[in-house]
């Protein structure tokens, strides 16, 4: 990725500074089960494994922070009792450990009221952290977050589409190293960096569906601020596929 100074943790879609000792996620999407049992999909759920994930970090990892990059939650915009039981055990369990910083997303409406006392929930404009912007990515950044040399972010969940010789296609979570596009970012921000760096987090929960972004690119308002095409991809397993333009499909 950008430097030694991020680790992305090898197969689990969660970031390390050590430099902050933070621990990154985004998208937790805590009782998407609930939806998904809408359509026919029944699955237990996924708030246990999630927090067992985090804890074996913890026991890898030296770590004082969690930064969680919105859509901690999924219903809205009222939430059940028992995803709001789960919402707070699971924050519960891992503040034990560091300080939960919380970034809100699009799915957190009301999140301040659901959180333990100690948990931090910042503005959804987004916070820095020494050079480093944290933002969710549904909104437009503050104008001191794309100051920064590098902006975290979540609230796509990054997939790619990879295609066999038969034309059979799978879609992997991944990793998105973006650079700015220059014109678009000091058009909409006059005193931004130029030279800002995105990081792309996949999702955390692995019942998130996702965009292709070799395919459909990404979602929310920054992506105008980004060169996609010109973006790398990396697997969970830390495979650099290269730039997205050369795993796009010709048009036809």
């Amino acid at each position: 990725m950008a430097s030694v100074r991020f680790q992305p943790i090898p197969d689990i879609a969660a970031l390390y500074l050590p430099r902050e000792r933070l621990i990154v996620l985004a998208d937790l999407h805590i009782g998407i089960e609930n939806e998904l049992k809408q359509y026919g999909v029944h699955v237990s759920s996924q708030t246990e494994n999630m927090k067992k994930r985090v804890l074996d970090i913890c026991e890898n990892y030296k770590i004082s922070d969690f930064m969680i990059l919105g859509d901690v939650k999924h219903t809205i915009p009222s939430i059940p009792f028992h995803e709001k039981k789960e919402l707070y055990q699971f924050l519960t369990d891992i503040q034990q450990y560091g300080i939960v910083h919380i970034i809100p997303g699009n799915h957190d409406g009301g999140i301040a009221k659901l959180v333990p006392d100690k948990v931090q929930v910042h503005t959804s404009a987004g916070i820095i952290k020494d050079d480093i912007g944290f933002i969710h990515g549904h909104r437009w950044p503050h104008e001191d977050v794309m100051n920064s040399s590098f902006i975290i972010m979540g609230h796509t969940h990054p997939t790619v589409m990879l295609k066999d010789r038969l034309g059979f296609k799978t879609y992997e979570p991944c990793w998105l190293k973006c650079p700015a596009n220059k014109d678009m970012l000091l058009q909409r921000y006059p005193s931004g960096n130029r030279s800002v760096l995105f990081l792309i987090l996949p999702a955390f929960n692995r019942l998130c569906g996702g965009l292709a972004v070799n395919e459909d690119g990404i979602i929310g308002p920054v992506a105008s601020l980004m060169h996609i095409s010109h973006s790398e991809i990396y697997l969970l397993e830390g495979t650099n596929l290269g730039e997205v333009r050369f795993l796009t499909a010709p048009e036809r």
